[in-house]
């Protein structure tokens, strides 16, 4: 048995996560050892020394919340800002006037970076623009005025936070432009195998019922047919392909979007006629079509097909189910000709006129009618023991019963 292939999506931001881990412990130490060598030139040291042990604790416990972005919630983030935001708010509490004023580190030092730095890769720059701003604002307060240093200190920490950020929501649109082109491309080779494996199989012994049952006769006849029915249908099932699950994801950086071929044609661009016509193909009905593309707007597109599949309605109705149908497409520079020709009877004269004076109305209004909204016309002719031919014009600018144009 085949293997199916499976898809994994790495996160490109797993390494971010680690990095920051690691700077939360590290920085943490740091401002310790800062503390531990100034500790004679601190007004209320035991202040310090309180905050520094919940810094550490905090630090170390919460250190599986920054392990990955599901686990760093919000609420962690505002709690890991309050406590950075304490710390600088309580620096003159504990530090000498003189040395708050000569621009000495506050209590959380550079620790203050990491829980802005969570803020970005969790949100991306606009998270980390609110949570700078704060830290922005505990600053000026701690310090009293905004002095050079501390300004400086602030910018720098602003627009290092914004531009991770920035990168790190780059970095999800492009994971997920990745992942969406490796779903495609497994669905492709998924795909191509069934195609290979329902050629070789089922195709091949849907064809050599349908021929055995045209040589044996009888109910074995009927049985033919209907799996020749079934092997043109499952072959233009096959050719068609499967249309993957329309999906749109934009970045929050408004940087990059992700979209997937839809699952109908867009109702604002041309159609392939051919495609809606595809199904009609079968074992007494055989379709010509173009080599290319047979574009059309939406409207046309659908109206035309359907009187297509009206008239062969009335070919099985009123010629027989042994009859015969051809559809014939033909791609004009100003218009597509569809042409329905049956192997019937025919039509008696008149009798199309005497089926209107009746009230039955199938080909005055369900082929007739839905060309002549189109701006096309409906062409029948036929005679009798030769067969009916149908013949469907429609322009390729076409404008709708409401009035709209639908160009080509």
């Amino acid at each position: 048995m085949a293997k199916r292939e499976r898809v994994m999506r790495m996160s490109v931001e797993q390494p971010l996560w680690r990095a920051l881990t690691a700077y939360r412990v590290l920085t943490m130490l740091y401002a310790v050892g800062l503390f531990a060598t100034a500790y004679e030139e601190f007004a209320r040291p035991w202040v310090a020394v309180a905050y520094y042990a919940v810094l550490g604790a905090w630090t170390l416990v919460t250190l599986p919340r920054v392990a990955n972005a599901a686990r760093c919630t919000k609420r962690f983030l505002a709690a890991d800002l309050t406590v950075a935001i304490t710390g600088i708010l309580l620096t003159p509490v504990a530090d000498a006037h003189e040395r708050v004023q000569a621009g000495g580190p506050t209590l959380p030092s550079i620790w203050t970076a990491g829980a802005v730095l969570a803020f970005a890769v969790k949100g991306g720059w606009r998270w980390a623009a609110l949570a700078s701003s704060l830290v922005a604002v505990a600053n000026l307060v701690e310090r009293g005025t905004p002095a050079r240093d501390t300004v400086h200190n602030v910018i720098l920490v602003c627009i290092a936070s914004i531009a991770i950020g920035y990168v790190v929501e780059v970095a999800r649109a492009s994971e997920r432009t990745l992942a969406r082109a490796l779903e495609i491309e497994a669905a492709t080779r998924e795909r191509e195998r069934l195609a290979r494996d329902i050629h070789d199989s089922v195709l091949q012994v849907l064809a050599m019922v349908q021929r055995r049952g045209a040589v044996i006769g009888g109910e074995a006849a009927e049985l033919g047919r209907m799996a020749g029915e079934q092997e043109v249908a499952l072959r233009t099932l096959v050719s068609g392909g499967l249309v993957p699950v329309s999906r749109v994801s934009e970045d929050a950086a408004e940087g990059a979007v992700v979209r997937s071929v839809d699952e109908e044609p867009p109702q604002s661009g041309p159609v392939d006629l051919r495609a809606l016509l595809a199904p009609y193909a079968g074992a007494k009905v055989s379709l010509a079509e173009p080599g290319a593309p047979v574009p059309l707007a939406p409207v046309a597109a659908r109206e035309v097909a359907a009187a297509v599949g009206a008239a062969l309605d009335n070919v099985r109705r009123h010629a027989g189910e042994q009859a015969r149908a051809w559809i014939l497409v033909e791609d004009e520079p100003d218009e597509v000709i569809v042409t329905v020709r049956d192997d019937g009877p025919g039509i008696p004269q008149g009798r199309l006129a005497q089926a209107e004076g009746e009230g039955r109305l199938g080909v005055a209004l369900s082929i007739r009618g839905r060309l002549r909204d189109l701006g096309g016309s409906a062409d029948l002719i036929s005679v009798p023991g030769q067969g009916t031919e149908v013949e469907l014009k429609v322009p390729k600018d076409v404008t709708d019963a409401r009035g709209k144009a639908e160009q080509r």
